[in-house]
């Protein structure tokens, strides 16, 4: 796929995330209508109301590429998704949703090869977009109007924004060794959205996350300059074959704050 043609994709798939974070805002959630999953993670009537917004818009834009959801046949969907397809989580960041936060976001990323080439990133409560694509840079989009995202070098992470949900003893080891001794938390793809554009030097998730939350934010922070890396210190793929769940990821600001992470990394497991 070539670059005009991502640079006209991700325009569209950037309003189609606006139009599932408005179903996100226009249903109402009682407590009564949050179900537990099998993995024992909640989805509720957003979850699915947005799901259909993005089944449909993608299913517009090209009815042959797969698309892996959260809330479909994940298995079924991975097992034939192929070397090009959809990543998406329709509403990341749903105890954050349930509990009235306005932490969380509407992903959708194109993968190829492994590789996130494309993600947009919409935050319903305030209608902040992010959106990147291989080779066409990363943006915000908001009241504010367009911003491109270009955080600046850093030697030593100083700064770190983390799990709301998930900080575990392992994660604190890690910023620890960072000399990092205060985060931000944060829930959903904020967090890398927070290191693609410079308001914390670095994030990380030392344990088990779904591919879905962060393949959108994955290539935003790549196309911003950022560094996403596996819990090996490699950089973070998507390759089905692999599963549905990655290890562990960290997302770095460019600069040698990449080989100060991995030797906390080293230190912290």
């Amino acid at each position: 796929m070539d670059v005009q043609q991502l640079g006209r994709l991700a325009e569209e798939v950037g309003a189609l995330a606006r139009c599932a974070g408005r179903a996100i805002l226009a249903t109402r959630v009682e407590a009564a209508d949050v179900d537990i999953k099998a993995d024992g993670s909640p989805v509720t009537r957003a979850d699915l109301a947005s799901e259909a917004v993005i089944l449909a818009g993608l299913a517009a834009l090209d009815p042959q590429l797969p698309v892996v959801s959260e809330e479909g046949d994940v298995e079924r969907a991975l097992a034939n998704a192929g070397r090009l397809f959809w990543l998406v989580d329709p509403l990341d960041g749903t105890k954050e949703f349930v509990k009235g936060l306005p932490e969380y976001t509407v992903n959708i990323a194109l993968v190829e090869d492994g590789e996130p080439i494309l993600g947009a990133i919409h935050v319903p409560p305030v209608d902040c977009l992010y959106v990147a694509a291989r080779g066409l840079g990363a943006r915000r989009i908001d009241a504010r109007g367009t911003t491109l995202l270009r955080p600046p070098a850093v030697e030593q992470a100083h700064t770190a924004v983390a799990s709301r949900s998930h900080l575990s003893p392992e994660t604190v080891r890690f910023l620890g060794h960072l000399g990092i001794t205060e985060t931000t938390p944060r829930g959903s793809s904020l967090k890398i959205c927070a290191v693609a554009e410079g308001a914390a030097d670095v994030y990380p998730r030392l344990g088990p996350i779904r591919l879905w939350d962060t393949a959108a934010g994955a290539a935003i922070a790549r196309e911003a300059g950022c560094v996403v890396l596996d819990l090996s210190g490699a950089p973070l793929r998507y390759d089905p074959a692999l599963g549905l769940t990655h290890t562990g990821l960290i997302v770095c600001a460019p600069g040698g704050c990449r080989d100060a992470c991995v030797s906390a990394l080293t230190s912290a497991r």
